[in-house]
């Protein structure tokens, strides 16, 4: 589904975020990158969004080489990726309906369309009540679900979870990680990108661990120590 091949990424002058990382995710897998800031992490889902262009190797997502996509070709690959960011990115003037058809409407998907797939989604992430709501009447949890269903309207094959929880309370992040694994095992491919052990502990799946732009743990089923 998604390799990193001796992937180095290089910020004049002198600073490197990656360096020589490779790195194999399989379809439907869960995976968790983790490690300080500085370490790399946000630099990974940048070049798997095509935000930022690698400086040397290759990442493959489905038999894909994006490492010298064309412009014009990362509409196509963001519809294949979907991004939760930590601070909602929510718009606070629209209601969470009209926060998630927002997205649909930025591609040209018609109404019709649009009042089919938003209830569906909603009822993923247990917000089907609040659909009228505006975001300063939401939960920091609830804003986060929206953040999530905002994310599948293009039924992604790739979720990227970018500090889901890192403005939320512990009740509220067992929650959104309960419905990150939910997501999972329907067979979307998630990568949670974070520094918080508890969770990454919690989950008891693969974790990468990220350290200065390098590698340096790979465990299947891991916990974070250091």
């Amino acid at each position: 589904m998604i390799k990193f091949r001796n992937v180095t990424k290089f910020y004049h002058p002198d600073t490197y975020a990656l360096k020589g990382v490779s790195l194999n995710i399989r379809p439907g897998e869960f995976l968790s990158i983790i490690g300080q800031s500085g370490s790399g992490k946000t630099t990974i889902v940048k070049l798997l969004t095509a935000e930022e262009r690698l400086t040397k190797g290759s990442v493959v997502i489905s038999g894909w080489d994006i490492s010298n996509i064309h412009f014009r070709e990362i509409p196509i690959l963001r519809r294949q990726i979907g991004v939760i960011f930590q601070d909602y990115k929510l718009l606070p003037q629209k209601t969470v309906f009209e926060n998630i058809a927002f997205a649909l409407e930025a591609c040209g998907a018609s109404g019709k369309k649009i009042k089919k797939i938003i209830p569906q989604i909603l009822k993923v992430v247990n917000l089907g009540h609040k659909a009228e709501k505006y975001p300063r009447q939401l939960s920091g949890g609830e804003q986060q679900r929206v953040g999530i269903a905002r994310a599948l309207i293009h039924r992604p094959k790739i979720l990227v979870a970018d500090e889901p929880t890192g403005n939320l309370d512990l009740t509220n992040t067992k929650e959104i990680v309960g419905l990150l694994e939910r997501i999972n095992e329907l067979g979307t491919t998630v990568l949670l990108v974070t520094h918080n052990r508890d969770v990454v502990n919690m989950l008891k799946k693969r974790v990468v661990v990220l350290d200065h732009g390098q590698v340096v743990s790979d465990q299947k089923v891991g916990r974070y120590v250091l």
